[in-house]
């Protein structure tokens, strides 16, 4: 009965995470702007905040989708990464991440990227398991579970046709 409780459905709200980190000099690239690689590691981060509330196991990155970068994030900014699952299947879901940059002094926030990742709950030895299916509330969620289910649904197209291709010209191997 534990068990079938621990894995019962769960709400979008319950998977929800945010990280905020203080971007420094070390932080930056050339140009003098947050570094690309900062911004998708914090999403990572806070991705799999939310997959691991959801779930209730350990889980890894099987994917990044749509990082899109829309304003810069300036040294001294807070980077603030807001993450909570979009979509559940068997053993796999989207997290939705936005990011925002704050500056602490002026309180003033703008959107500066977003992504979405897909993670895959796995056990102890690895092993994909099955996620609990996710409750969702209101239009907004219902929309973005929508979208979700669009961009996996792409994913898995573009896989096929890809390896399908390989296949007809005899490279098998994805690096070839």
């Amino acid at each position: 009965m534990a068990e079938e409780k621990r894995r019962g459905p769960r709400t979008v709200a319950r998977s929800r995470s945010e990280l905020i980190r203080w971007m420094g000099i070390q932080d930056a690239n050339s140009a003098g702007f947050i570094h690309g690689g900062v911004v998708m590691r914090m999403c990572d981060e806070a991705a799999g905040i939310a997959a691991i509330r959801h779930c209730g196991n350990r889980v890894v990155t099987a994917g990044m989708d749509r990082m899109t970068f829309l304003n810069p994030v300036h040294v001294g900014e807070l980077l603030r990464c807001v993450a909570s699952v979009n979509a559940v299947w068997r053993t796999s879901m989207e997290v939705g991440v936005r990011v925002e940059a704050e500056n602490a002094v002026t309180g003033e926030v703008r959107a500066t990227s977003t992504a979405y990742l897909t993670m895959v709950s796995v056990d102890v030895e690895g092993k994909p398991m099955p996620v609990p299916p996710i409750v969702v509330e209101g239009p907004i969620e219902e929309r973005r579970q929508r979208e979700a289910d669009t961009r996996r649904r792409n994913r898995l197209k573009e896989r096929e046709e890809i390896l399908e291709a390989r296949r007809a010209a005899g490279q098998d191997s994805p690096t070839s």
